[in-house]
């Protein structure tokens, strides 16, 4: 199976990984890696079953399952089907633009499951999206009727906000693959037309970044507000674009959940205990595979990386290796909006199932002030706050973001240290009208105190245009903390510019 395995393509990897609830991201050899020790250390018959039918899918030892599939484009007539026992089971009648109503169910596609929908009822098993012709634009329709109850549950469920409901008909597409659960993909050129109108399909996320293409989040397709909510026969009309990828479409009565719902559960089922988490970072400070020296402590921020503020309910992936925690709450009205489901710290996958609220965090979190930001956990279990003043001033250093009152540097006197290199005094007072009034003139400033100030503040443009701009300053006395002096943009003294 490690040779099954080596022949694999990125995708029969990524595959097998998410199979087997591994990470699918990285490079190929990545992931042959992470696919080999897997095969190597969990040999359990799932997974070798896992492998077979990948490896056999890649590469068929008959032709036979290709003759089962009808040629594509190809309309049969609709009794022909009847004898089909695939077809007779189908209870949704399918249209590709023909007549009679063609099933064709796809072979086993699963959807995945999403937090934010519980499925109720399959109105429309994944059935794939046939070409008609070899135009690139294609319509497919589906047709299915409500039953009375399920049209009273539409009717009667209560509003997340004006116009939508809590119990909704959804239509969901993905590639048409037997092998994994299915993520939703919209073909290019999607539009859903519902009894004639047009319904809203999510559309594409703004890139921030440029030169990176915008991202289109392919989330299920709300049609309720078009349907029919009695017996009479609803109509779903897909356009797609045709260029070579196969798709499959469901539809599906669903229960929306609104981040609060996922909230409550979360609270309901998932919250380790004080004692589990402690449990847990003792035997991360006994052995730390990561850390080449004995770890005596383990540093925790209490602010989420998320909204930078203080965590209110603190959350992990149970999967991923660190203790630092995010807020649960934001987490999820995060994913309500953008669904990526991936942990805000590390960057690697976080679905809902394996989210849990921190039993000894939340704890902490009661006991600390507002202004304690970070503890430590101590190999013993204990924690304790950190108060390092120093870390703290450094931190304010590295933000910009000073927290004392501004000391004047250009009055030696204030402070006891010679002048620093300044274009204006910081506190405004009259030296920095000096500064300004001679830094312009181009010649040296003389601060209150008596110190030579150079300004810094004339772009290479100017410097470019007037030859040497600003005037040299004697550095009559440079300190050992003051700066050096600032050079142009070329790497040498200005004095040694010859004007010709």
């Amino acid at each position: 199976s490690s040779n099954m395995v080596k022949s694999f393509r990125v995708s029969d990897l990524q595959t097998l990984l998410a199979s087997m609830g591994r990470s699918k991201s990285g490079l190929k050899q990545d992931l042959v890696g992470r696919a080999l020790r897997l095969v190597q250390t969990e040999y359990s018959p799932e997974l070798l079953k896992n492998v077979r039918q990948l490896y056999e899918s890649r590469f068929p030892k008959t032709s036979g399952w290709l003759a089962a599939r009808r040629p594509e484009g190809i309309p049969v007539a609709y009794s022909s089907l009847s004898s089909s026992p695939t077809a007779t089971s189908q209870g949704a009648d399918y249209l590709n633009g023909i007549s009679k109503p063609i099933p064709t169910p796809a072979a086993e596609v699963k959807l995945v499951q999403l937090p934010f929908y519980q499925t109720l009822e399959t109105l429309l098993p994944p059935t794939e999206l046939i070409a008609q012709n070899n135009e690139k634009l294609q319509d497919s329709q589906c047709i299915f009727e409500l039953t009375p109850n399920q049209a009273d549950q539409i009717r009667n469920a209560s509003e997340l906000r004006p116009g939508i409901r809590s119990i909704q008909v959804v239509l969901r597409i993905c590639y048409t693959d037997s092998i994994g659960v299915q993520e939703d993909q919209y073909p290019p050129n999607i539009a859903v037309k519902v009894n004639q109108s047009y319904c809203h399909v999510p559309g594409y996320y703004p890139s921030n970044k440029p030169g990176v293409e915008p991202r289109r989040p392919c989330r299920p397709v709300n049609i309720t507000p078009w349907l029919h909510l009695s017996n009479v026969t609803n109509r779903v009309t897909v356009t797609w674009g045709n260029f070579g990828k196969r798709y499959s479409v469901a539809v599906y009565l669903v229960r929306v959940f609104t981040a609060a719902d996922l909230f409550s559960q979360l609270k309901l089922c998932s919250v380790e205990s004080a004692e589990r988490c402690r449990e847990r970072i003792q035997d991360k400070l006994r052995f730390d595979p990561e850390s080449e020296i004995a770890t005596t402590g383990l540093r925790v921020s209490l602010i989420c990386p998320l909204v930078k503020m203080r965590l209110g309910v603190p959350c992990r992936v149970l999967t991923c290796a660190h203790l630092q925690c995010f807020d649960a709450v934001f987490f999820l009205q995060m994913n309500e909006k953008k669904p990526t489901w991936t942990c805000p710290v590390c960057d690697k996958p976080a679905p809902f199932e394996l989210l849990t609220i921190d039993g000894l965090l939340s704890e902490i979190l009661k006991e600390t002030c507002e202004d304690i930001e970070e503890i430590e956990y101590l190999t013993d279990g204990s924690w304790r706050p950190i108060r390092d003043e120093k870390e703290r001033d450094r931190e304010r250093e590295r933000s910009n973001t000073p927290e004392y009152p501004v000391v004047d540097i250009c009055i030696p006197e204030a402070n006891g240290h010679s002048p620093a290199h300044s274009s204006t005094s910081l506190t405004g007072k009259s030296g920095s009208s000096s500064v300004g009034a001679s830094g312009a003139a181009g010649g040296p400033a003389v601060a209150p105190g008596g110190g030579a100030v150079v300004d810094l503040t004339l772009d290479s443009s100017s410097e470019e245009e007037g030859g040497v701009a600003g005037g040299d300053s004697e550095d009559t006395e440079d300190s050992a903390d003051s700066p050096a002096p600032k050079r142009g943009r070329y790497n040498y003294d200005k004095d040694l510019v010859t004007a010709y």
